[in-house]
């Protein structure tokens, strides 16, 4: 039972009440559960029968719908089903702008020429999971980076984006940001509760992406992999389906037109607009 905010302890298991759930080291009435918009919790836990916590109750999930392979486009951006045929050229003469750094935390690459890359294209495009995405500039019609979900897991709810090959020509740009914004609108408006973004522990960039966009970080697991003949610790970032709402605004008004001046550059800082979704759900 509840009682000023401590839990009576009773010999019987059964005398846990059902009416109340833990917020953070307490116990307290059903009714106050959903107080404070505490996001850590997911929800306050609900004690069963035998006074153990449990999860917040989810009596209408049914899943989320595993993604359709098809293509998504907004904001100047089009993300095309990977078809090597088609995007091959375009990605090895955008990558190979590259100095060599993007290839350092991925697992793919560097290729040798572009039928190496070509033979690797081939391979991925037919997976499942990993699905391929290529990023396509509207304006010039080129293939400029690549993308995927991964980790799909229809029934949990979760996802996971990644497998970014970001050429110069992306990096720390409008298309970039409509890429990751395109592919997680898609993934909540699928059902997922979860939307995750994990990278090397030491690839500061792409740990200041994820939490440009919004994610929050979660941890990392040490040791996670062995890549490329170097130990990876692995930092795990996520948003979930009660952010989304807040998060879809932000990037909306980032993403306007009007947020950028007439050599393209930016007017407001995404990174501004997420800080402050993100401080709202802590």
């Amino acid at each position: 039972v509840c009682t000023g905010g401590v839990r009576t302890v009773s010999p019987s298991p059964r005398a846990a009440s059902p009416e109340c759930c833990w917020k953070g080291e307490l116990p307290v009435p059903v009714e106050r559960c959903n107080e404070g918009g505490d996001a850590s919790l997911s929800g306050a836990a609900l004690f069963n029968d035998f006074g153990q916590p449990l999860g917040r109750a989810l009596p209408e999930w049914r899943g989320a719908e595993f993604p359709p392979h098809r293509a998504l486009h907004g904001w100047g951006c089009r993300l095309e089903p990977l078809d090597p045929e088609r995007h091959l050229g375009d990605l090895w003469q955008a990558f190979s702008a590259d100095s060599g750094a993007m290839w350092t935390y991925l697992t793919s690459g560097p290729f040798a020429d572009e039928a190496a890359m070509g033979v690797w294209l081939r391979e991925v495009a037919t997976k499942r999971d990993p699905q391929f995405y290529g990023i396509i500039d509207e304006g010039s019609g080129r293939a400029l980076g690549l993308a995927s979900y991964l980790r799909i897991d229809p029934l949990a709810g979760s996802i996971e984006v990644g497998w970014l090959h970001f050429s110069p020509a992306m990096q720390q740009s409008r298309l970039a940001t409509a890429a990751m914004v395109l592919m997680m609108a898609n993934a909540f408006a699928l059902g997922y509760r979860r939307y995750e973004w994990k990278c090397n522990a030491l690839n500061l960039p792409s740990r200041q992406a994820a939490l440009r966009l919004g994610f929050h970080y979660e941890g990392t697991f040490r040791q996670a992999r062995v890549d490329k003949g170097h130990n990876r610790d692995t930092a795990w970032f996520s948003v979930i389906d009660s952010e989304w709402p807040a998060l879809k605004g932000c990037f909306e008004r980032w993403l306007e037109d009007g947020n950028f001046d007439h050599a393209g550059r930016q007017r407001r800082r995404l990174s501004e607009l997420t800080a402050a979704c993100r401080s709202a759900a802590c």
